[in-house]
């Protein structure tokens, strides 16, 4: 039978193109299918920070960061929390990982033009014991570009591979089904969606203008998760993070909406870990949204005081940064879907970062002069935006009226939710745990800790002070939404990409990677991330994907 080529990719996000660029380096005829536009080639990693979860880097080492493969190891595993016949290939693919971020990942990246920004920085810090949840030390590395700075090599090499008549692009063709031929999971089929010019994001055409069906001896799944399609979410939502919040934002266009998953499980592979998932605690609303319900992730210093809908301090340890799910968790079971950042001026503008390529026009267009001009800013350029024009920010000189305006923004001005008062002194007691080096909150204590690295003290922590001196004004209060990201389970991988089937045995010709995979095995998180590994989850088993079809149809 006549082969349209030797393996077709369904998705041309992070993890396709790597796949791909590795089947270009093999000499093998692919084709790449995807549901959108070419402009939007390179899917959500085009919209990232960039951030990758590298071990003893340099970078790292240049800080007197003193990382190794056991520590790195250990935090994975302790976060991960790995409980379930079913994480067998994920707890490998865990190890896997690791060896790979503590090894030649930086190298390999390195070797194909990539950079990075010299501060690392620490996500994620956990604050429970040496086993639990959280980064022992700063991993998160920022790629010098950001998001596009880390996709231009695989674009690059991906369409290096159509001059050579190698790679047919098929924007536009949306999958619809997998089926066999002669025995073999072989054919992919679907509908071709008409033409469309809108941006990269926006929300694109699905009028069906014809058919199509590709046959090839391997496909490999590279479709991305759940987090567009809010309905999925709620319905894989985790009983052990209480009810699914009513009102959430969207980290990923409604395109990002795991049909594809179906489609596979249909065609009889096994999804595992549906509960695992990964959404921010810290989303707002974007004033100025590319698809529809656009969230954007504020990425926070140590400093802000958070507060549940009612204004009381979030227990510890779910200070900003330490503990993404912990905090979700915490929050879904408050009755509301809400909480509060209550900080300052002199806080926002070395603390407030957001995340997204089109957030930090700096790190993305690789501008030394517009780092550090975002350094000496009083507040950078993008969140003053959003001091200026979000529906979440409350700005004002004095407590009284902040606490108005936050009433105001939820709707409860009669009978307040939270109250004056009572925040008065929250915020008073705490102002005064920090006229000394001592403390008993442990809030200030992280702090001072975070100082204590170099990093952070430069461009991350601001110095501690009262929150209520007029001098560090004005005073801002943040509404912080759950905004949806990521799908942690998903297809079941052994270490070669293969898909699994629910007896354990490979489906004929047929690999996963990215986010379908669960960025490998069906869920190389566990429960819980890291950070920076998402992209490199990507990076990771679409290189692995891509390597091993080109063994099998070699």
């Amino acid at each position: 039978m006549a082969y349209d080529a030797d393996v077709i990719v369904i998705g041309a996000g992070l993890a396709g193109l790597a796949a791909t660029a590795e089947l270009v380096d093999a000499g093998r005829r692919v084709v790449l299918v995807d549901q959108e536009p070419e402009q939007c080639v390179g899917g959500q990693a085009h919209w990232s920070f960039g951030g990758l979860f590298f071990v003893d880097s340099p970078e790292q080492r240049r800080l007197r960061i003193k990382d190794s493969h056991a520590l790195a190891l250990q935090d994975w595993m302790g976060t991960a929390a790995f409980d379930r016949p079913e994480d067998h290939w994920p707890r490998k693919w865990a190890e896997a990982y690791v060896d790979f971020a503590a090894g030649e990942k930086r190298s390999w990246l390195h070797g194909q033009g990539v950079r990075f920004f010299p501060v690392v920085g620490w996500a994620e810090r956990g604050g429970y014991d040496a086993q639990g949840h959280g980064n022992s030390v700063p991993r998160f590395h920022i790629t010098w570009g950001t998001g596009p700075g880390l996709l231009a090599p695989f674009v690059e090499r991906v369409r290096a591979g159509v001059a050579r008549g190698l790679v047919q692009l098929r924007f536009r063709h949306r999958v619809t089904g997998l089926s066999r031929s002669a025995g073999a999971l072989d054919t992919v089929t679907g509908e071709v969606l008409e033409a469309s010019g809108v941006e990269r994001g926006q929300a694109s055409s699905r009028e069906v203008t014809g058919t199509f069906e590709f046959r090839a001896q391997a496909v490999i799944v590279t479709s991305g998760g759940i987090g567009g399609n809010h309905d999925l979410v709620r319905a894989h939502w985790p009983e052990r993070l209480g009810t699914p919040p009513g009102k959430m934002v969207s980290g990923v266009p409604a395109h990002v909406d795991g049909k594809m998953l179906g489609i596979a499980e249909r065609a009889g592979a096994r999804l595992i870990n549906r509960d695992r998932m990964w959404h921010y605690t810290e989303g707002i609303e974007n004033w100025n949204p590319i698809w529809d319900r656009h969230g954007i992730r504020i990425l926070p210093g140590p400093s802000s005081l958070w507060l549940d809908a009612r204004g009381a301090r979030l227990p510890v340890p779910l200070f900003p940064g330490f503990d993404t799910l912990g905090t979700l968790e915490h929050i879904m079971g408050t009755g509301h879907d809400h909480t509060w950042f209550v900080l300052n001026q002199r806080i926002i503008g070395k603390e407030f970062t957001l995340s997204g390529s089109e957030q930090n026009p700096d790190l993305t267009g690789k501008s030394v002069r517009g780092v550090i001009e975002r350094a000496r800013s009083e507040v950078p350029g993008p969140v003053k935006a959003f001091m200026d024009h979000g529906v979440d920010f409350v700005v004002e000189k004095d407590l009284g009226a902040l606490v108005r305006g936050m009433n105001a923004l939820t709707g409860h001005t009669a009978a307040p939710l939270v109250d004056e008062a009572a925040l008065r002194r929250t915020i008073a007691a705490r102002d005064r745990e920090i006229v000394n080096p001592f403390t008993k909150d442990l809030q200030v204590t992280a702090i001072r800790g975070a100082r204590k690295f170099l990093g952070d003290r430069l461009i991350r922590a601001a110095a501690p002070h009262r929150i209520l001196d007029p001098k560090a004004g004005p005073l801002i209060a943040v509404r912080l939404n759950i905004l949806t990201r990521k799908t942690l389970g998903g297809l079941e991988t052994d270490l070669s990409s293969r898909v699994l089937t629910e007896g354990g045995r490979p489906l004929d010709g047929v690999y996963a990677a990215g986010e379908a995979a669960g960025f490998g095995g069906g869920g190389v998180h566990g429960y819980r991330s890291l950070e920076g590994t998402f992209l490199g989850g990507c990076l990771f088993s679409g290189r692995t994907a891509g390597r091993a079809a080109a063994r099998q149809v070699g």
